[in-house]
C-alpha cells in the first residue's frame, strides 16, 4: 500500500462523524492489541477553539521535554497533519504501513468502521509504537459517542467554549450539547472547563460532581492583554507575562484555558516548569487561524466556519485593522448558518468575493453572491479559489487588506493556491509599473543599471556572461559589452530551441541577433556558437518583479527557471527598475534565488551572499 492508497482507503469509507458510537472502534482496537490502553491522554472537546487549545498544549508539553502525540481534525493541506509526533506529521510510508494493518483488521469486521474510526485507530497505533509520553487528543464531534472516547480516564479532560453545532446529532440546546461533550469526563481524571454559557458550565459541574472529578473552571479575570499585533500578542496571567504566537482576542480565552490546564497537569505530577510554558506558548502555531499570509497587501486567512467563529473574527479584525475595511474572500458550506456569518462580517467588509469550498456540501458561489447582495453589500462570484484570491488581492491593492474565511475546507486550498495567485498579481502590477516609465527615463535608468552591474565584483570576475537582449520594456543592457570592465569576456544570449527548452549562444560577429519564435531578440544560430551552461560564470536575467533578498519573478515563459539549474558554476543576478521591487516574492520549488538584483539605485544582495564577492 502506498501513502496515497492509504489516504484513499480511509477517506473512501464514508463521512465518519455521522456514525457516532464506540463499538466499532473498540472492536477494531482490540484486534490491533489495544494500543490506546498503554497511552496517557489530554482529551479535548468543545465547539470552538479545540485546535488552538490542542496546539498550545502540545507545544508546552514538548517544550517541557515530553514526547507528544497530537491528533486533530480536519486537516488543512495534508492528510498526515492529523497525526503528529513531537510536532512532525506522520510520514507517508508510516501511514501506509499502519493503514495496511488497520485495513486487515477492519475487513474482518461485520460492521465496517467509518473513516474517522479508521484514522483514530491508526493514530492510536502510531502513538503507541512511537512511545509517546502523552497524547493531546481532539474529539471529532461531540464527545460521549465520538470514536476518540474509547480511551480510559485521561489525565485531563478539557472542555472548550460550547455553542450550538451539529444539532441533528448532538441535540438542539446548549444543555444537550454540553452533556454530550461532558461524556469525555471520566472518574479518575481532572477536568478543565471554559466558563462560557451558564447552562453549559452547569452541566459540566454536575457531571464532574457525579463522577468525583476535580473541576477547574477558568477565571478569565486573571487574564490581561498587554499588547497585540498581526504576529504576536503579549499577555499577563496571574501576574506572569507571556508571549502568545496565536493572534486574535479569542485566543486569550483559549490561552487561559491552556494555562489552567497546565496547573491541573502539574497537580497530577507532570513536570512543566514555568519557562517551558513561556516557550511553548510563544512557539505554538495553528494554521488558518488569523494567519497572516502576506504583508502588502495584507492577506489574512481564518478557518472560522460558524457564527461563533465569525463573531470572534469580527472582533479581532476590528482591533487588528484599526477601523479599515477589508475585501472578504468567503466560501461556506450550505449546512452552516451562512446568513448569520455574513451578517456578522459585513460591517467590516468593503466587498465580498464569493468562492466554493472543496466539499459536496458547499453553497454555490452565485447563490452566496445573491444572498450578500440581498442585504445591501457588494459581491462578486469567482469560478475558482485561485481566481478568488487574485481578485481579492487586486481589489485590496498594495495598501489594502483581504481576509479569507468561511470554511476549513476552503482554507487548505487558499494556502495551496495563494502563492500562484499572488505571483500572478505581482507579475501584472509590476510589469505595469515598469511599462509606466517613460522612454527617456527608461534609457537613463538602464545606463545606471549597466554601470552598477559593471562595477560589481561578480561582473569583474566573470569570464563568460549570459545576458539578455531587451525587447518588451526590460532594462536595456546593450551597452554593457562596451564597458571597460567587459574586456576579454565572452557574452552569450538565450536561444529558445523549443517551446520548453533554452540554450545559450554566443554571436560570432556584430548584428547576429534577430527576433526569435517568441518575439525576443535572439542570436542567429548559424552565426553563433553554443556555450555549455557549465562554462557560464554569471547569468543576468530580466524579471517582472524582485524583492530585496534574491526573490525573482520571471516574465512568465519559465525558460530561465528550467535553464538556471544547469548553470552549476554561475552566479545569478537580475536587472530591473526600482519600480519593479516587491515586498516579498513567494518562492516556488523550482525557483533559483538571485545572488543579487541590480537597479538604477544600486545592488540588492541576497543576505547569505552579501560577503561572497
Amino acid at each position: 500500500m502506498t501513502p496515497m492508497e492509504a489516504i484513499e482507503y480511509i477517506e473512501n469509507q464514508g463521512w465518519s462523524k455521522t456514525r457516532l458510537g464506540l463499538g466499532r472502534t473498540r472492536e477494531l482496537l482490540e484486534m490491533l492489541g489495544e494500543p490506546h490502553k498503554s497511552l496517557r491522554f489530554v482529551h479535548v472537546a468543545g465547539s470552538n477553539g479545540k485546535g488552538s487549545v490542542c496546539a498550545m498544549l502540545d507545544s508546552i508539553l514538548r517544550a517541557a521535554g515530553y514526547k507528544t502525540g497530537l491528533f486533530t481534525s480536519p486537516y488543512i493541506q495534508d492528510f498526515c497533519e492529523r497525526i503528529r509526533v513531537n510536532g512532525e506529521n506522520i510520514d507517508g510510508n508510516a501511514l501506509a504501513n499502519i493503514t495496511e494493518r488497520v485495513k486487515c483488521a477492519a475487513e474482518g469486521m461485520y460492521d465496517h468502521p467509518s473513516q474517522f474510526e479508521l484514522v483514530t485507530a491508526a493514530a492510536m497505533l502510531y502513538f503507541y509504537e512511537s512511545a509517546c509520553d502523552i497524547v493531546v487528543l481532539e474529539v471529532g464531534m461531540g464527545g460521549e459517542f465520538d470514536a476518540t472516547n474509547v480511551i480510559d480516564a485521561p489525565e485531563l479532560a478539557v472542555i472548550t467554549n460550547i455553542g450550538l453545532e451539529h444539532t441533528e446529532y448532538l441535540g438542539d440546546t446548549i444543555e444537550k450539547i454540553a452533556r454530550t461533550k461532558a461524556g469525555i469526563i471520566k472518574e479518575g481524571s481532572f477536568c478543565v472547563c471554559y466558563d462560557g454559557a451558564e447552562e453549559a458550565t452547569a452541566v459540566i459541574r454536575e457531571v464532574c460532581s457525579l463522577r468525583g472529578v476535580p473541576l477547574y473552571c477558568v477565571d478569565f479575570s486573571n487574564m490581561r492583554l498587554i499588547s497585540s499585533g498581526l504576529y504576536r500578542q503579549e499577555i499577563e496571567w496571574r501576574g506572569e507575562k507571556y508571549s502568545l504566537g496565536l493572534i486574535g482576542e479569542h485566543q486569550l480565552h483559549n490561552a487561559a484555558l491552556v494555562l489552567t490546564g497546565v496547573e491541573a497537569l502539574r497537580e497530577r505530577g507532570w513536570n512543566i516548569p514555568a519557562e517551558t510554558v513561556r516557550l511553548g506558548l510563544a512557539s505554538a502555531k495553528w494554521r488558518a487561524r488569523l494567519e497572516v499570509l502576506n504583508k502588502a497587501p495584507l492577506f489574512i486567512l481564518d478557518g472560522g466556519h460558524n457564527p461563533q467563529c465569525a463573531q470572534a473574527l469580527a472582533k479581532s479584525l476590528g482591533t487588528l485593522l484599526g477601523g479599515r475595511r477589508a475585501v472578504m474572500l468567503v466560501g461556506v458550506l450550505a449546512d452552516k448558518d451562512y446568513a448569520e456569518i455574513v451578517r456578522l462580517i459585513a460591517p467590516l467588509a468593503s466587498e465580498f468575493i464569493c468562492v466554493e469550498p472543496n466539499s459536496d456540501r458547499r453553497i454555490p458561489a452565485e447563490e452566496l453572491k445573491r444572498h450578500i447582495e440581498s442585504i445591501g453589500a457588494s459581491a462578486t462570484a469567482c469560478g475558482s479559489i485561485e481566481d478568488g484570491i487574485f481578485t481579492a488581492i487586486e481589489r485590496a491593492g498594495t495598501d489594502g487588506c483581504a481576509v479569507a474565511f468561511g470554511s476549513l475546507y476552503m482554507a487548505g486550498e487558499v494556502l495551496s493556491r495563494f502563492g500562484p495567485a499572488y505571483r500572478r498579481w505581482l507579475r501584472k502590477t509590476h510589469i505595469a509599473a515598469r511599462d509606466a516609465i517613460s522612454p527617456e527615463d527608461r534609457e537613463a535608468m538602464s545606463a545606471l543599471i549597466v554601470k552598477n552591474i559593471a562595477s560589481s565584483d561578480m561582473f569583474r570576475n566573470a569570464k563568460t556572461v549570459l545576458l539578455y537582449a531587451h525587447t518588451r520594456g526590460e532594462a536595456s543592457l546593450d551597452t554593457i559589452t562596451d564597458m571597460p570592465e567587459a574586456g576579454g569576456k565572452i557574452f552569450c544570449y538565450p536561444y529558445c530551441v523549443t517551446d520548453t527548452e533554452m540554450t545559450a549562444l554566443a554571436p560570432e560577429n556584430e548584428g547576429a541577433l534577430e527576433n526569435g519564435r517568441f518575439g525576443i531578440r535572439e542570436p542567429i544560430r548559424e552565426l553563433s556558437r553554443e556555450i555549455s551552461p557549465e562554462d557560464i560564470d554569471l547569468v543576468i536575467c530580466p524579471c517582472a518583479a524582485f524583492d530585496g533578498n534574491g526573490g525573482r519573478l520571471g516574465l512568465g515563459a519559465g525558460f530561465y527557471d528550467r535553464y538556471l539549474p544547469k548553470c552549476k558554476n554561475a552566479r545569478v543576478c537580475a536587472a530591473a527598475f526600482e519600480a519593479q521591487r516587491a515586498d516579498a516574492i513567494p518562492l516556488e520549488p523550482w525557483d533559483v534565488p538571485m545572488d543579487a538584483v541590480f537597479t538604477e539605485k544600486g545592488g540588492y544582495y541576497r543576505k547569505d551572499r552579501q560577503n561572497a564577492d
